[in-house]
């Protein structure tokens, strides 16, 4: 199998990283070994670096502009791993800041990576809304179940233009509540290069 890159997206509390941990290890039982980075992680120690943020929630709140420069960077870092294995680059297809849904893969971005696969990971609105209330860990601005389900619908928009720039696929995954093997494997088709 050649290296891959697949992209794999949802908006806070869909549980794509959920998903992606269950998988991982599944897959490397059979042999089919994956590089996983965050691009939010990434995005973030060139962010630290340049004495703009402390913490990732800060990251949505910066100046477009410099988003947009954190990006550009943050996607040659993740090609250039590329080249030596496959990769899974968990992210946002799009950020809801305080002036509107900045991309996660806007075409700069894209371009350096050109991704295989676009993977995009949902749950229902209201799941989402639940998941976000019990997880304290992260400092999230309040969003109704409206406003949920719109975000997701912006980023099934968002993953189709991302094809359309780039040839790839895409693969809607249902992550709802207690089913999180169902995902799982969906995940692994989608890994593995199945149909």
């Amino acid at each position: 199998m050649m290296n891959r890159i697949v992209i794999l997206t949802g908006i806070p509390g869909s549980g794509k990283t959920t998903v992606l941990d269950s998988a991982i290890p599944a897959l490397l039982k059979e042999g089919v070994k994956y590089k996983s980075v965050n691009y939010g992680t990434v995005m973030l120690e060139i962010a630290k670096q340049m004495g703009l943020v402390k913490t990732r929630d800060e990251m949505r709140k910066l100046d477009p502009a410099k988003q947009k420069d954190i990006q550009k960077s943050a996607g040659k870092k993740i090609s250039s791993m590329a080249t030596t294995s496959s990769v899974i680059v968990d992210t946002h297809c799009t950020i809801n800041t305080p002036r509107g849904y900045l991309p996660g893969l806007p075409e700069w971005v894209l371009k350096e990576i050109m991704p295989d696969t676009i993977v995009l990971v949902e749950a229902g609105a209201e799941n989402i809304s639940v998941r976000r209330n019990k997880d304290t860990t992260r400092s999230r601005d309040a969003e109704s179940v409206n406003e949920i389900q719109y975000h997701q619908d912006i980023n099934r928009a968002a993953s189709i233009a991302c094809c359309i720039m780039t040839g790839a696929t895409t693969k809607i995954i249902k992550n709802e509540q207690n089913k999180l093997e169902y995902a799982t494997k969906e995940m692994i088709k989608v890994l593995r290069n199945e149909n």
